[in-house]
Order: structure tokens, then C-alpha cells, then sequence
């Protein structure tokens, strides 16, 4: 695997990646800035890794896996043979999901301790940050190539957990991310509304927030269509009714009087965006319930055990819906990171990104005109760096265990032959979602109980 992922990315550009990020993209993307060029490469080996992780869920790959020492054993080494129609085969793929998004995590942890308190370009470290890209993807491959080999025991158990832990944490970052987007959004149009003096600005506003609500209210609905019943599943009715109640007060929140006076430019937008946000994560919280007639994408149960049938005594399940909409989301949301500072003050400093002061806006603004002459990226990071290097490389280990997570469905790797859904990752889900709209309800109420601070 490690051969072939080398050969056919690495030797094309092979005398590029030995460069600095400018050599890279110069050709494809001049007068780039060097900090966005670097963020866009890690994102994609980031992004790398999630295509292997793809690929080692596909049946093709997962029949050559039974080659390595780790799959399908119980005991002191023991073969255990594939009985019936257990569907053996999707836990080794899952497995297999574990272990590469064990070597990405471990790859951007690396960097999170390598690159603490780098504060600008003339830092040594910040060379590495930006450049030996050849020895950088080097390491990558090392370590996905001897987490194949890293024997399975208490592994995949361990590793589950530090998973959860880490996809709440990013699916906080999402949140937050959401809630920057939804208020600069909302500005911008506002302000092409007075720039313009048209309401059509105004009209596609109302439009996307009834669009937003109305998808919210039929997650709804269908959400107690097909993940309730009705003489059972009262946790599931319980976990809709909560979270579509605290969102409506969240939305009120919003609107209220004295919150519009202390944040002119809050409103229903950023409420409708938090509400859809919120019933996607009770979604998928729902969709990890470990009881058959609650949750309809679970494959067929015997038990705790996981049984399949297929013309070769197993089939591999593939994503659900809610994992491939998981998906799309960390995408954006990962390209999102790599690409932008906010324009709220608060969230940079959440964020540990910042937008440069005007003189400096200006300085770089002349050599992004020399660096576009010259056909190179530009290093605008001579003064300061323009975001953390660390906690970047922090928010990357989180996507890992966040994708992790995502693509196997939040399972967790029972004993051989079992891969068993459980309620852990049902609480996880559901804990966020309320995090998520406790925080978005501080962003309204902050201004109002600490009127000493500038919130504008």
C-alpha cells in the first residue's frame, strides 16, 4: 500500500517537494500567500489519507488485508475461520480506517509539538512549516506503512476512545466554524442591501432562512418517522424534542430586543444555519442508537453480533446517509480552516488566526504585486504569522479522529467478528449538539453580560 501511494504521488513530484511552499503552487497559483499555501498542502495530505481510508473499505482491498498478521486472529495467533455469513470482512476495513488515521494524526501531532510558539518567518522552524515537503510526505508514508504492522490486542479499543474524544472536540471547531460563516454572510448581504439599495439582498436572506427552517422541521419529522416508534424508542423522542425545543429558544434568543440593540447584525440566519447544523447531529446521533427497531441503518442483528449475507459469506456495509453527509461537511469545513481568517475578532483569537493590521495589509499588498510579477508566492509572515502553526496542525489531528469516526460509522471494534454499534457514541453526538447550542447562545448573551468588552 505504502509502495504503491508513493509511486504514483510522490515521484511526479518528487524535485517540486523538495522545495518551499512558493516553488509548489507558483506555477498554478502566483502571488499566493505562503501561510494559505502551506495550510492547502497539509490539508492535502490530509485529504490523502481519507482517499487510502476510502479505498480500504472498498471488498477488493479488504480480501489482500488477510494477508496481514493482524486480521481475523484470536489468542496466541490463531486463524480464526470465517463462519456463516459474519461480515468479517468489513471489520477488517474498519480496522484498516483505524490504522491509517492512526499514522495521520500521529504525522500532525508530530508538527503540533514541533511548531509550538513559532511567532514568524525568520523562526527556523517555520523553513520546516513551509518546505521539505519531499521528507515531510516521506514520514507520512513511514508511518502509514508501520501502522499496518502495530499488532491488534487492546488497539482498535484505545484508539476508539481517543476517536471519540477527538471528533467531539472537532465537531465543536464545526460549530464554531458554522456560526463564523452564517454571521459573515449575513453582514456582507446587509451590507450589499445599503450599498445597492435593492432588496433583493433582503429577499435571499428570507429565502435561505425559510429554507433552512423548513429543512430543520422535515429532519424532523422524519426523524420520528423512522427512528422512533410508537410504544418505544423513547430516548430517540426525547433527544428530538430536546433539541428542537432548545432550538427555537436559540432562535427567539436571537431576536430579541434587547440582544438586536447590543448585535445589530444578529439574526434568524445564524439561528436557521445552528438549527440544521443541530438536527444533522441529532441525525446522526439516531443513527448510532444500538437497538434494531430504532435506528434502520443498522445491518441485520443476532444479538451484539454484526451478520451479514453475501454470495461470499460476507458483504462490506457501506456508508450511510449521515456518513456521507459527515463527509462533505469535514470537507468544507477542513478547507475552511486552511483557507480563511475570520473577520471576527473573537473567533481569530478562538481560532488562533488573525488578520494583519492595515500598514502591514499594505506592505503585503506590495509583494503580492512583486510576487505577481516574478510568478511566485510570497511570504507574508516576516512580521508575525498570520496563524498558529501548532494549533493548525492541532485542528488537523482532531479532523483524523474525526474522519476516523465518520467513516466507520462510529462502531467500535468489539472482540473478532463483531463490530458493535453502542450508546457512547450516541451521548457524544447528542453532548455536542447541546455544547454547540450553548455556545452559540453565549455569542448572543455575552455582549449583554459583559458590556466592558468590545464585541463588535
Amino acid at each position: 500500500m505504502g509502495w504503491c501511494l508513493g509511486n504514483s504521488v510522490l515521484l511526479p513530484s518528487a524535485s517540486c517537494l523538495c522545495g518551499s511552499a512558493p516553488c509548489i503552487l507558483c506555477s498554478c497559483c502566483p502571488a499566493s500567500r505562503n501561510s494559505t499555501v502551506s495550510r492547502l498542502i497539509f490539508t492535502f495530505f490530509l485529504f490523502l489519507g481519507v482517499l487510502v481510508s476510502i479505498i480500504m473499505l472498498s471488498p477488493g482491498v479488504e480480501s489482500q488485508l488477510y494477508k496481514l498478521p493482524w486480521v481475523c486472529e484470536e489468542g496466541a495467533g490463531i486463524p480464526t475461520v470465517l463462519q456463516g455469513h459474519i461480515d468479517c470482512g468489513s471489520l477488517l476495513g474498519y480496522r484498516a480506517v483505524y490504522r491509517m488515521c492512526f499514522a495521520t494524526a500521529a504525522f500532525f501531532f508530530f508538527f503540533t509539538l514541533v511548531m509550538l510558539c513559532v511567532s514568524s518567518s525568520r523562526d527556523p522552524r517555520a523553513a520546516i512549516q513551509n518546505g521539505f515537503w519531499f521528507f515531510k510526505f516521506l514520514i507520512l508514508v513511514g508511518l502509514t506503512v508501520g501502522a499496518f504492522y502495530i499488532p491488534d490486542g487492546s488497539f482498535s479499543n484505545i484508539w476508539f476512545y481517543f476517536g471519540v474524544v477527538g471528533s467531539f472536540l472537532f465537531i465543536l471547531i464545526q460549530l464554531v466554524l458554522l456560526i463564523d460563516f452564517a454571521h459573515s454572510w449575513n453582514q456582507r448581504w446587509l451590507g450589499k442591501a445599503e450599498e445597492c439599495d435593492s432588496r433583493a439582498w433582503y429577499a435571499g436572506l428570507l429565502f435561505f432562512t425559510l429554507l433552512f427552517y423548513l429543512l430543520s422541521i422535515a429532519a424532523v419529522v422524519l426523524m420520528f418517522i423512522y427512528y422512533t416508534e410508537p410504544s418505544g424508542c423513547h430516548e430517540g423522542k426525547v433527544f428530538i424534542s430536546l433539541n428542537l425545543t432548545f432550538c427555537v429558544c436559540v432562535s427567539i434568543a436571537a431576536v430579541l430586543p434587547k440582544v438586536q440593540d447590543a448585535q445589530p447584525n444578529s439574526g434568524l440566519l445564524q439561528a436557521s444555519v445552528i438549527t440544521l447544523y443541530t438536527m444533522f447531529v441529532t441525525w446522526s446521533a439516531l443513527s448510532s442508537v444500538p437497538e434494531q427497531k430504532c435506528n434502520p441503518h443498522l445491518p441485520t442483528q443476532l444479538g451484539n453480533e454484526t451478520v451479514m449475507a453475501g454470495p461470499e459469506g460476507y458483504e462490506t456495509q457501506w456508508w450511510d446517509a449521515p456518513s456521507i453527509v459527515g463527509l462533505i461537511i469535514f470537507l468544507l469545513c477542513t478547507l475552511f480552516i486552511s483557507l480563511r481568517s475570520s473577520d471576527h475578532r473573537q473567533v481569530n483569537s478562538l481560532m488562533q488566526t488573525e488578520e494583519g493590521p492595515p500598514m502591514l495589509q499594505a506592505t503585503q499588498q506590495q509583494q503580492q504585486q512583486v510576487a505577481a510579477c516574478e510568478g511566485r508566492a510570497f511570504d507574508n509572515e516576516q512580521d508575525g504569522v498570520t496563524y498558529s502553526y501548532s494549533f493548525f496542525h492541532f485542528c488537523l489531528v482532531l479532523a483524523s479522529l474525526h474522519i476516523m469516526m465518520t467513516l466507520t460509522n462510529w462502531y467500535k471494534p468489539g472482540e473478532t467478528r463483531k463490530m458493535i454499534s453502542t450508546w457512547t457514541a450516541v451521548w457524544v453526538k447528542i453532548c455536542a449538539s447541546w455544547a454547540g447550542l450553548l455556545l452559540y447562545l453565549w455569542t448572543l448573551v455575552a455582549p449583554l453580560l459583559l458590556r466592558n468588552r468590545d464585541f463588535s
